[in-house]
């Protein structure tokens, strides 16, 4: 079922008196990154996924946003459809969407799910490639700028044995508000660091990473993990930064086992 909420649009599914498992994408992509997972854990949870702000069905509007302001959205969602501490899920952008959600409101989640991210603030040379986004899309249109970041994304065993899967994705992207991306890419550039938050984390706290990502190595996302209380981490075989697309089998298996052990 879908729902807008502050214009978003917001997909439900699953039974409304089961525990909620609320799923944040990653850039550029929109709320269908999910899709396998949905699937899966709809028989058992209530699963709520929404496009941020700019991506996929939700309108770009002036693009001028912030993380805060990406957060601000979360917690109106929660708020909206009056969610008792869900499980916040998120990958990569919205793993820096979780990361400050955690910071300001942790206690309105139960667990946290996080996926190819980082706690880190972009240092210089990282916000002069997102300006270099900007200005490449702003000169060449979206697609390119799109083919090469999503490209980047996935890992070889991927984008070699899953080819029209891969040149989908990257069609899709293709074709979302070039404003929404940009916008996207400010916010990113801009972002508060979280790692000083890390040890705060008192939920249980599931870090996900491929083996293969080069985008958060899982190195990166070690270091999160050594940080966080109650915290695991499972890393998985051959996939890169989008784990939930490339191995979806071994990314369910690795969220039940979590859910089983701290949500009975």
């Amino acid at each position: 079922m879908k729902k807008i909420i502050n214009d978003l649009s917001v997909y439900l599914s699953g039974n409304n008196e089961f525990k909620t498992i609320l799923f944040v994408h990653g850039f550029p992509f929109d709320h269908t990154m999910w899709q396998t997972q949905v699937d899966e854990f709809s028989k058992d949870y209530k699963c709520v996924s929404y496009d941020i702000r700019g991506l996929g069905k939700s309108p770009a509007g002036d693009g001028q946003f912030t993380m805060e302001s990406f957060v601000d959205d979360l917690e109106l969602i929660l708020d909206e459809l009056k969610l008792d501490k869900p499980i916040l899920c998120g990958l990569s952008m919205g793993g820096y969407i979780s990361l400050r959600a955690l910071e300001r409101i942790q206690e309105k989640f139960s667990a946290a799910i996080l996926f190819d991210t980082r706690s880190e603030a972009d240092n210089n040379e990282d916000k002069l490639k997102r300006a270099a986004g900007i200005k490449r899309i702003n000169k060449e249109g979206l697609a390119p700028f799109a083919k090469d970041f999503i490209t980047n994304c996935f890992g070889d065993d991927f984008k070699q044995n899953r080819k029209e899967a891969f040149q989908k994705i990257i069609e899709k992207s293709s074709q979302f508000n070039p404003v929404g991306v940009k916008g996207c890419l400010l916010s990113m550039l801009s972002r508060s660091d979280t790692t000083m938050n890390l040890g705060k984390i008192i939920i249980p706290t599931l870090l996900i990473c491929g083996e293969q990502d080069t985008l958060t190595p899982p190195p990166v996302m070690k270091d999160m993990f050594h940080k966080i209380n109650k915290a695991e981490f499972v890393e998985i075989p051959k996939a890169g930064h989008m784990t939930p697309i490339e191995n979806p089998q071994a990314v369910n298996k690795a969220i039940r086992d979590f859910l089983m052990k701290n949500m009975l």
